[in-house]
């Protein structure tokens, strides 16, 4: 499928787009300039991460409410069960209700320490699934939960992953985000097989910007996310030239937002790193335009 078969495509498209909490008052200046050069591209909602352990948890509510009450998008605030007791994560789950938030990222989260590995809380929510069933109870929430399309690094198999992807629907979730992965391939397969395991909700995939490469194969170590040899190559000898990053990076996510078009896919969710230009002008490949 070519740019002009997807920009003339009558196949709805949607779109949802990731910011994370600022740090600093730059950062903050940076991220609102992001939130509102991406406002008039009308994502389906845009979500706000939450830190490891829960550090960035004030932060996440106080950007999550601003969005709310000075824009027109949807926000969706990220929520984990590690590190916290029920009766603490009930109490921000009312708060984000309070504040007029009716969508919420589910998420089991990391430690604190990202080295340990994860355990529950003595008075906490167990899982991903008890957390969803949590915020059911406190009200009627959208809720979207995470996928890993190549199997997430503490998994002992993808059956394992699935099993607990079609768990979190059972238990409420109505979207599945990808963790970020290169190969359109393996995204369609994953899609695939998770439909085959009786889980009907959308598998939406992630798609991460790669401008900042060596940043991002750090992260994808991380995550379990492979990093083609090919896009390696692709920014060999380019460590002091932004410029030209910038270029393979808009090249490299258009031919996959392509890609995924034209293996059925019709919502895509942006992790945006608080930079618009790369994700809006992705979104425009896509046919979409500013609304009035």
């Amino acid at each position: 499928m070519s740019l002009k078969d997807i920009f003339t495509s009558d196949q709805p498209i949607g779109v949802s787009f990731e910011f994370s909490p600022p740090r600093t008052a730059e950062m903050e200046d940076q991220l609102w300039k992001a939130i509102l050069r991406l406002e008039p591209l009308a994502p389906t909602f845009v979500s706000v991460t939450y830190g490891a352990g829960g550090s960035t948890r004030d932060r996440t509510h106080a950007t999550v409410k601003r969005i709310a009450q000075e824009t027109g998008l949807k926000p969706a605030a990220h929520l984990t069960c590690v590190g916290a007791p029920k009766a603490e994560i009930d109490e921000i789950v009312r708060q984000y209700w309070d504040a007029g938030v009716r969508h919420i990222v589910a998420l089991r989260g990391d430690m604190p320490e990202m080295a340990l590995a994860y355990a529950p809380h003595p008075q906490g929510y167990a899982s991903t699934p008890d957390l969803i069933r949590g915020i059911r109870a406190a009200g009627d929430f959208e809720i979207s939960v995470s996928c890993y399309p190549e199997k997430h690094p503490e998994s002992p198999s993808l059956e394992h992953d699935l099993d607990l992807l079609k768990k979190k629907v059972e238990a409420g979730a109505g979207r599945a985000i990808t963790q970020f992965c290169f190969s359109t391939e393996a995204m369609a397969r994953y899609r695939d097989r998770a439909d085959r395991w009786g889980i009907s909700v959308p598998i939406v995939p992630g798609l991460m910007p790669t401008t900042n490469f060596k940043g991002i194969r750090n992260m994808s170590k991380r995550c379990g996310a492979a990093v083609p040899s090919w896009l390696a190559a692709l920014y060999d000898g380019l460590d002091n030239d932004l410029e030209s990053r910038r270029i393979v990076a808009s090249a490299v996510l258009a031919e996959q937002v392509t890609e995924l078009h034209a293996y059925g896919f019709e919502q895509f969710h942006f992790y945006t790193l608080n930079q618009a230009d790369l994700t809006y002008a992705t979104c425009r490949i896509l046919g979409l335009k500013e609304s009035a």
